[in-house]
């Protein structure tokens, strides 16, 4: 939250402010989503299992972002993207295209830069290709970016879809979140060249999905297909 601080201010400069209560919420939500994951992966494990990665975590993340749906109005819902209505034909097409765009480069880019020779896990699979874009998605473009545009007023309109300071917010935090770490150690690590390529590629992606979509179903399927073909390309 520090260090998305800078851009915070920016956006309480330059733009319209709604309701300021929902940055509050904004900011209890994320906290509560993230110690949520962090504390049951820490004391519940699926080893037992055979299981390696966070399925509890998410779980509880997917139900937490649900039951806060579930207790909003149906325009809310809406506006949060949980609904199976679409924007015209023509601006889902755009979107599409556009996902894709970045998709290639993404590609391009990873089969050259990636460790290859990975063995094949099926849960591997089976995570990536399910629960990264339903937790992520509801919590970022979903439920984060709903409260945030409450509070910055989007101003800018792009083939008729309204964009603000939320978008931008939401696009870097989603970087930021998956490289900067506090170690239990209180060392603090931050992958600068990780979080650039996230919030210029994989990020805005899935958002521009997001917004010429008019709801999650696009990004929730665009994120699982990243996550996937990185699994794919680590295995070639």
């Amino acid at each position: 939250m520090l260090i998305i601080l800078p851009i915070v201010i920016i956006a309480f400069i330059n733009s319209e402010k709604g309701q300021l209560k929902y940055l509050a919420f904004f900011i209890l939500y994320f906290l509560f989503d993230c110690y949520l994951q962090q504390l049951s992966m820490k004391y519940v494990s699926l080893e037992f299992l055979g299981l390696r990665f966070t399925w509890i975590g998410k779980i509880l993340s997917l139900l937490t972002s649900l039951a806060i749906i579930c207790t909003v109005s149906k325009s809310d819902r809406q506006e949060i993207g949980f609904t199976t209505k679409t924007n015209s034909k023509n601006l889902v097409k755009s979107g599409l295209l556009l996902f894709f765009g970045f998709l290639l480069f993404d590609f391009l880019f990873k089969i050259i830069l990636f460790p290859k020779g990975a063995s094949f896990n099926l849960e591997t699979f089976a995570f990536q290709a399910t629960m990264p874009g339903l937790t992520e998605e509801l919590a970022f473009r979903g439920i984060s970016l709903w409260l945030l545009d409450k509070v910055f007023l989007p101003k800018w309109t792009f083939k008729g879809i309204k964009f603000g300071w939320g978008f931008i917010i939401v696009t870097l935090l989603f970087g930021v979140v998956h490289g900067a770490l506090l170690t239990e150690q209180h060392i603090f690590k931050f992958d600068v060249v990780t979080i650039t390529y996230l919030c210029l590629i994989s990020s805005l992606s899935v958002g521009i999905l997001r917004k010429f979509s008019g709801n999650l179903i696009y990004p929730v399927l665009g994120h699982n297909l990243i996550n996937t073909m990185n699994t794919i390309i680590r295995i070639l």
